[in-house]
């Protein structure tokens, strides 16, 4: 039976770990400043600023939210961008996406500091990555990273098929598995569900990450026996959660991460650590 690759516990050190870095900049007059632009009334992204606003709250970070209307113009959200850009006490920020319909989502990540995003995604830091540079990392990828690592999963040297090419985790994660640096420097397969043979292309992985959002994707027949199986792609079965990788798998796994409390944790506690570190940047 597959061990736990338990992200709620992990997220929970680093939030520790975050909140002594908050104290110690605050001692030496700083507060960290993390900011959220939201645009509209849309449910599950509401639900998701307001889990970024207890996060700060429990590890001592300020919170900066900017709530315009669905029917805010361009030149609204702009200026807002504008504002959070030039704002020093907003350290770090995101604008929370989709946006509504009219509002061009390309144009507003392109105008956000690069130094001031969050998520790691602007295509400036993305660029840091490729090249191996310091700047900061998208937050699930890193995540995952840091997960396999802390259950010293075997990752350096191995063979790593990440399912999923999409911009927030897919791609990157490959960059950041192959670069040379400790928990990566694998060999990286991407594949994605239109490839030919994806189960055998699958079974080559020491490391396998899902993140396709298709339920039930990886199944146990696909996995080779001992690897790592990361279930970071999700969907929904009315307000039920669905992971990518079937429950059975976790009977040919070495490792697994759970339906609940594997990547998603670790993705909020490395945006907090995104925030604090922007801060101490800055300072």
């Amino acid at each position: 039976m597959a061990r736990l690759l338990d992200g709620e516990l992990l997220a929970a050190r680093i939030r520790a770990e975050v909140t002594d870095r908050v104290a110690r900049l605050r001692s030496a007059g700083i507060t960290v400043g993390l900011g959220t632009v939201l645009v509209g009334d849309d449910g599950p992204s509401a639900r998701y600023v307001a889990m970024k606003h207890e996060d700060c709250a429990e590890v001592g970070i300020r919170s900066v939210h900017e709530h315009l209307p669905a029917d805010a113009s361009q030149e609204e959200l702009d200026a807002v961008v504008a504002r959070f850009n030039a704002d020093p006490g907003v350290h770090a920020y995101l604008v929370q996406l989709p946006l509504p319909a009219g509002l061009d989502e390309e144009r507003t990540l392109l105008a956000v500091d690069p130094d001031k995003d969050v998520d790691g995604l602007h295509p400036v830091n993305l660029g840091r990555l490729v090249m191996g540079a310091p700047g900061p990392l998208p937050c699930t990828p890193a995540g995952i990273v840091e997960l396999l690592h802390a259950n010293d999963v075997p990752v350096e040297g191995k063979h790593a098929v990440v399912i999923g090419r999409g911009l927030t985790i897919g791609r990157p994660l490959a960059l950041l598995l192959a670069l040379k640096r400790t928990g990566c420097n694998a060999a990286v397969t991407v594949v994605h569900t239109g490839v030919d043979d994806l189960a055998g292309l699958v079974r080559l992985g020491d490391v396998v990450v899902a993140a396709a959002g298709r339920a039930g994707l990886v199944t146990a027949d696909m996995v080779k026996p001992g690897a790592a199986v990361v279930g970071a792609g999700t969907s929904w079965e009315g307000r039920k959660v669905l992971s990518d990788v079937d429950e059975g798998v976790a009977e040919v796994a070495g490792w697994i991460t759970p339906r609940l409390g594997g990547v998603g944790p670790m993705t909020r506690a490395q945006l907090l650590r995104n925030a604090v570190r922007a801060a101490e940047r800055s300072a």
